[in-house]
């Protein structure tokens, strides 16, 4: 490695600095003759002897600087051949602190695309000069805007003095030696004007006689202006060309020609005719009536027919079963297989769900199968909310028909329950919320029902909560019916010929704890709001009240109740016997509680608590210890007393946000039916393990027994 040290002329004043770079060639002999390439030099160490400085009059500092090469300690040694081997290399001006790839966003493609070139221009440092060329045209106008402003201060300053303007050079002053002078005064200045540079530099303004000047136009305002044209009106316009149809416009055609012809004919004949007995001087013959053509028969249109009507609705049953095919194989072969692995537990399996646009912001309020047609089954529509009550409306759906119901009828107010007679499945009983009763016959496509009830035919002063068709006895030729309402009123209705014909069969009265409210209660009633007959005991009817209790009445004694079951402390929403044990019922209520019942006994044999306000409870038609739950949060609660009798086998959700209100089991498939205060209504399919139990009344019997003991004991 060779190093070159220069040294710099510096006063002698720094000795050290001097001898320490330079070396002079009298100094030593040995440093003069120069070292081997690789060879290290030899330096003699003794422990305490320095150096002697040369004097410094020996020193000469205006000599010329030596070359010393000094070899470090751990310099790599090579032959001379590796030496003066030639090792090319290649520099390239690329940034390495530059990304290696760059991807940027190309709105025309709408893509991320890779950027081939990248700038590789680094700037270390840059400095902007301000000196200017003095014979560059920006040096000369620089320079006349300094004179100009000299200028402007001087004059300015003379004006401030009070001293005269001063004169530009070869300016004479006013009354002149005459006019020649005066001629050759104005064409010497033309003369310096021609040979003056034009000065186009911008005018200095005056900072201290200057007054701003501005002019702003004004803007238009915008606005919006819009046209919307009405489309031209379209007609729609169907037709067929059949070779029959042609072969009758043909026809068609030709007769019209024909006529035509025989008109020309008869009207030249006239014509002759008038010509002839005007030249014989007769009056004209009088026009002869034609005779008028037999109307023609009127064909039977091909789309309003029976067939046709048939046709269609057997062609919509077929586009259904092929939409909702997955959802029928659900319904008729779907089983849990899970089940097996879990004892005590079912689940449920949403099929359809039926709804209608005419239902929007309407409630479920009542829910009934038809006993004969098991896949058919009537909703109806209300409002449990009473400040906002509208219109009622009636819709019969079909498993069958899952996309739009089969019968639509409407009220003046609202649906809120109704029932199907069990003999007679076309006829529905309908309650309404302004205390009418009404009997629909859904043969009949009209929207009116066949009887209705009135003001003068006794009708409820309060909503109607439930109806129930009675079953006709022999001694009986009219259906009738019976009815509870918040006036406190059980009535049976009896169709008659023309009209509804009612008869009170229990007043309600209020049950009080203390006898000193006996009097306040003499002219009150209770207010109805369900009620159950027994399967085996007609006369024997179960009633729930909103002051959260439950009486047992009979038709044969309307004076008094025959028990008093005293176990909610709200208003009972829903009671029903079990369709296999003729004693148990059960009740369910807005306290959050459901309880059973067996009715000679005054306290309740279970209550369950479901944490939320219970809508509606229904036994199951396929298991005599089974029933089902709706509450307020949107989950249906299904219960099997053989099985546990603490907590539901089966806790599930069905909608969001919404609150359920009714329910009902199918008298012969594995299906409930429940529906919601959003106008829908959810179909549900049981597990096997729901419907494990089986029509075996006497596990019910056996339960009831139990239960029984256990409370005597």
């Amino acid at each position: 490695m060779r190093v070159s040290v220069w040294a710099t002329k510096k006063p002698p004043s720094h000795p050290r600095l001097t001898r320490e770079l330079t070396t002079p060639a009298s100094s030593d002999p040995s440093a003069q003759a120069p070292e081997k390439d690789g060879a290290k030099p030899k330096a003699k160490k003794d422990k305490g002897e320095k150096k002697p400085s040369a004097p410094a009059a020996d020193f000469d500092a205006f000599e010329e600087a030596k070359t010393v090469i000094i070899v470090p300690a751990n310099q790599l040694e090579l032959t001379q051949k590796e030496m003066d081997e030639e090792i090319t290399k290649q520099l390239t001006a690329n940034n390495p602190n530059a990304p290696a790839n760059i991807a940027r966003y190309n709105t025309k493609e709408r893509e991320y695309k890779f950027e081939p070139m990248i700038d590789q221009l680094v700037m270390h440092f840059a400095s902007d000069g301000y000196l200017l060329h003095r014979d560059s045209d920006a040096a000369k106008q620089q320079l006349q805007l300094e004179a100009m402003e000299a200028e402007a201060i001087e004059e300015y300053e003379r004006a401030v003095a009070g001293l005269p303007k001063k004169r530009a050079p070869g300016e004479e002053g006013e009354g002149g030696e005459g006019g020649d002078d005066g001629g050759d005064a104005a064409d010497d200045d033309d003369d310096d004007a021609a040979r003056e540079p034009v000065d186009d530099s911008k005018a200095l303004r005056n900072q201290f006689n200057f007054s701003e000047r501005a002019a702003q136009t004004v803007n238009n305002p915008t606005r919006e202006r819009q046209s919307a044209t009405e489309p031209p009106p379209s007609q729609q316009f169907t037709a067929s060309a059949t070779q029959w149809e042609m072969y009758d416009a043909y026809m068609e055609d030709q007769l019209r020609v024909a006529i035509q012809r025989d008109m020309m004919k008869k009207q030249k004949q006239r014509e002759k005719e008038a010509e002839e007995a005007e030249e014989a001087g007769e009056p004209p013959p009088k026009k002869k009536e034609e005779p008028k053509p037999p109307p023609k028969e009127k064909k039977p249109e091909m789309m309003a027919g029976v067939p046709m009507t048939r046709a269609v609705k057997v062609m919509e049953r077929m586009v259904n079963q092929n939409s909702y095919d997955d959802i029928a194989q659900d319904f008729k072969y779907w089983e849990d297989q899970s089940d097996r692995f879990r004892e005590g537990e079912g689940t449920l399996l949403p099929l359809w769900k039926f709804y209608n646009e005419r239902a929007k912001r309407r409630h479920v309020t009542a829910i009934a199968w038809n006993p004969t047609y098991h896949d058919l089954f009537a909703v109806g529509y209300g409002s449990f909310d009473f400040v906002k009550q509208m219109s009622g409306l009636i819709c019969c759906y079909s498993l069958k028909n899952p996309s739009h119901p089969e019968y639509t009828f409407t009220t003046d107010s609202g649906v809120m329950c109704l029932d199907f007679h069990p003999h007679h499945p076309s006829l529905l009983a309908v309650g309404l919320y302004d205390g009418s009763v009404m009997v629909y016959d859904v043969r009949n496509k009209v929207n009116r029902p066949i009887r209705q009830c009135t003001v003068k035919t006794g009708k409820h002063t309060d909503p109607v909560w439930q109806v129930k068709w009675q079953d006709q006895d022999l001694s009986e030729r009219s259906l009738n019916f019976c009815s509870v309402s918040s006036d406190g009123r059980v009535t049976t209705w009896t169709m008659s010929k023309s009209e509804l014909v009612h008869e009170d069969l229990m007043e309600l009265k209020l049950v009080t704890a203390d006898a000193d409210d006996d009097a306040d209660a003499l002219g009150s009633l209770a207010g109805g709001c369900c009620f159950d007959f027994n399967k085996a005991q007609d006369h024997l009817f179960v009633v729930g009240t909103e002051e959260g209790h439950v009486h047992k009445c009979s038709k044969a004694y309307n004076s008094q109740y025959l028990e008093t079951y005293v176990g909610h402390n709200m208003a009972v929403y829903s009671v029903q016997w079990n369709p296999f044990h003729q004693k148990a019922f059960l009740s369910a209520s807005a306290d959050w509680s459901v309880k059973l019942w067996e009715h000679n006994s005054s306290r309740p044999l279970m209550s369950f608590d479901l944490n939320n306000a219970v809508g509606d409870v229904a036994w199951s038609p396929l298991n005599s210890t089974s029933f089902a739950a709706v509450t307020s949060d949107g989950k249906v609660h299904v219960y099997d007393l053989d099985v546990n009798k603490h907590e539901p086998i089966c806790e599930q959700k069905i909608v969001r946000k919404a609150k359920l209100t009714k329910v009902a089991f199918n008298p012969e498939h594995p299906v409930l039916l429940v529906g919601d205060d959003r106008g829908c209504v959810t179909c549900l399919k049981l597990s096997p393990n729901l419907r494990k139990g089986g029509a075996e009344p006497e596990r019910m019997e056996t339960l009831v027994d139990t239960a029984l003991k256990g409370e005597q004991a």
